[in-house]
């Protein structure tokens, strides 16, 4: 059985890929000698920046890192979040140029991730991964829009939980969000202080339970079907990814 401590480490990333679609055992050690080179960043650090050229795409293998938006009086606009397994900078466009700003928001490892034109499994891997992106860009679209305050700390804290399980870093109905409230805020187009009544509130609700910066949910699927949330599906197949 894997332990905590080993799902803290690089084997996180590598469970998040081979969940999106079968990988063959030359491609996993293909993928473990790139984890293997991952350089540590400090939290804050640009990972990429808007308008710039994305030089190389990003394996994120630890820690968490968001994409944003910051207008020039300084309002930030959090788009969403990065956690290990995810690939940063992804495109098929030449010379491309970075669309928003991703940073890391805890100290963080990112590797460079191994090309696909040889390696049919990790190119699916990658084409599954964007299209899960999309599709968590297009939930906080629909978020922000349409949800109540309440709705949104839920949807996010369910989407996290499904994104966490792919990866290893959900233990059962519990996992660490290394976010401030002020963070929390930024994402959700709410003040900290309704963030924080917010999550009071589920708490009385018997949502959830908050402490020390680990969030269990007493119960995610009745949790779904209270707010009306559905988990994205990007590709027709028996289960759900």
């Amino acid at each position: 059985m894997r332990t905590a401590l080993s799902m803290q480490g690089h084997e996180a990333a590598l469970l998040r890929l081979a969940a999106l679609t079968p990988l063959a055992p030359a491609t996993l050690s293909t993928l473990s000698a790139a984890i293997a080179q991952a350089e540590p960043l400090r939290a804050r650090r640009e990972l990429l920046t808007e308008g710039r050229a994305i030089e190389t795409p990003l394996l994120l293998v630890r820690g968490w890192a968001a994409r944003v938006r910051q207008l020039p009086d300084g309002r930030r606009q959090f788009l969403n979040f990065l956690v290990p397994g995810d690939v940063i900078g992804l495109s098929d466009v030449p010379r491309a140029l970075s669309p928003a700003t991703i940073i890391a928001v805890t100290d963080v490892m990112v590797a460079t991730p191994p090309d696909a034109s040889e390696l049919p499994d990790v190119a699916a891997a990658y084409a599954i991964a964007r299209a899960l992106d999309e599709a968590h860009l297009l939930a906080q679209i629909v978020r922000l829009g349409r949800l109540n305050a309440q709705e949104r700390i839920a949807d996010l804290l369910l989407e996290l939980h499904e994104r966490l399980t792919l990866n290893g870093l959900a233990r059962g109905n519990a996992f660490d969000v290394p976010l401030t409230q002020e963070v929390l805020a930024d994402a959700l187009g709410l003040t900290s202080v309704h963030v924080n009544r917010m999550v009071q509130q589920a708490r009385r609700d018997g949502d959830l339970q908050w402490k020390g910066g680990r969030v269990t949910l007493t119960d995610p699927v009745a949790l779904a079907q209270k707010i009306g949330r559905q988990s994205p599906r990007v590709q027709e197949t028996a289960g759900s990814i």
